[in-house]
């Protein structure tokens, strides 16, 4: 099956998008002080959202990969 090249520019649109997004609330995580217990370590906060944070990164590379091969093929 072929993926239309508007989708999959779309797609590969979408990836590059999620790792930005999910590099800065990376970055936001950890600065927060919801993060971190007083003993310095990770709170239960901190711990869901790192979770979180790491499919959007897995799922973001699935899809941008996804895109930049749909995007090759239909040159």
């Amino acid at each position: 099956m072929r993926i239309s090249r508007g989708t999959s520019l779309f797609l590969l649109a979408f990836g590059v998008w999620s790792w930005i997004i999910w590099i800065t609330f990376a970055k936001n995580l950890w600065d927060s002080d919801r993060s971190w217990t007083p003993d310095g370590s990770p709170t239960a906060y901190f711990i869901v959202h790192a979770v979180l944070t790491v499919v959007s990164f897995v799922l973001g590379t699935i899809i941008g990969v996804l895109g930049w091969r749909g995007v090759r093929t239909s040159s």
